[in-house]
């Protein structure tokens, strides 16, 4: 029988019990990694792509290995509790995580860069960074703490509503809604909302249930946990966003350290093999959005260079002056993200 992508979805979410991938050659002495992760399960070729893609790579890892490394998968945070990962990560505790990296701002505020407003205003700028000073800058902050990101991944976003569509700075006067960082929050208070701030797969009960009046997150997240059942607007991120958010598969240093030397360089080779399916996979999802919530009923927008100009002013001031001010490594991070061309 075949399954749409909501089935898909929503049958392997109930599951709530890790996909383990088991090779026909596995030794009984093989090495399992737990991945964990907040977003719907699905399977290699259906469901959210960001699970598709850790499937994929445990997949292709196994396969090259033969069997030596072994993966558990853990969708919808049924491992863990999703800001927990980080710092599971980071102790050894987790062994890979596809993380939103700015919800780790709390623990390390650096990271927050990963999602800032109006900083990353296209794809190709976001990935960029990665051969850029500040990817290099960021790869070794998180080194230093324990974490390595195996696959960069950026995605745009948008923003559904309970009430009006959210395109000007103005149109979020007085509304309750979740920006998704540090950052992004202050630049919505500074234009008047009032924030509220829940991870992704958390608002769908806030909206639900009026404490939340409207949310910006990913593309593919405002697919994935069906907003368009409760939204009566949605802003669309394929024309140009404020909101681009990196997203990487993160592994723990210590444990990718215990690793041999030829499993070091498959996890490191399938990783980077990953990020073109991660970025074509996200722009997808942008296009996507449209017909979904049109479909549903939603009035659909997108951002304009008049909005995003005047979004940016505001975080400039509110945001980035914020963050630059945190500590010399954010204010050295910042100057380093600024110089990459747009």
């Amino acid at each position: 029988m075949n399954m749409s992508r909501r089935q898909t979805i929503g049958l392997a979410t109930s599951l709530a019990v890790p996909a383990i991938l088991r090779p026909r050659t596995a030794r009984a002495d093989a090495k399992i990694l737990k991945i964990s992760h907040q977003f719907p399960g699905g399977t290699l070729e259906q469901g959210d792509f960001r699970d598709r893609l850790v499937r994929r790579f445990a997949s292709d890892i196994e396969a090259r290995t033969k069997g030596d490394l072994r993966f558990e998968i853990y969708p919808g945070s049924s491992l863990m509790k999703t800001v927990a990962q980080f710092s599971a990560v980071r102790r050894g505790a987790l062994d890979l995580s596809l993380y939103p990296l700015a919800y780790a701002g709390g623990e390390v505020p650096e990271v927050n860069i990963g999602l800032m407003p109006c900083l990353v205003s296209s794809y190709a700028q976001g990935m960029a960074w990665k051969n850029s000073a500040i990817g290099k800058e960021l790869e070794s902050l998180l080194d230093k703490r324990g974490v390595k990101i195996i696959t960069w991944i950026w995605q745009a976003g948008g923003c559904a509503s309970r009430s009006g569509a959210v395109v000007m700075p103005d149109d979020v006067k007085g509304l309750k809604i979740r920006g998704g960082s540090r950052e992004m929050d202050l630049m919505l208070k500074a234009a008047g909302g009032i924030i509220s701030s829940v991870p992704s797969d958390e608002i769908y009960a806030a909206m639900q249930t009026g404490s939340l009046d409207a949310a910006i997150t990913s593309s593919t997240s405002l697919i994935s946990f069906r907003l368009q059942e409760i939204a009566k607007n949605v802003t669309n991120g394929r024309a140009g966003s404020f909101w681009f958010m990196l997203e990487p598969l993160i592994m723990s240093k210590a444990i990718y350290d215990a690793l041999t030397p030829d499993q070091q360089k498959a996890v490191t080779e399938v990783g980077l093999s990953l990020e073109a399916f991660g970025l074509a996979q996200a722009k997808a999802d942008d296009d996507a959005l449209a017909a979904i919530y049109s479909k549903a009923g939603v009035k659909v927008q997108d951002f304009n260079v008049d909005a995003l100009a005047k979004w940016r002013a505001i975080a400039e001031k509110a945001a980035w002056t914020d963050y630059a001010a945190r500590n010399a490594a954010c204010a050295a991070l910042l100057k380093l993200a600024e110089s990459v061309p747009v």
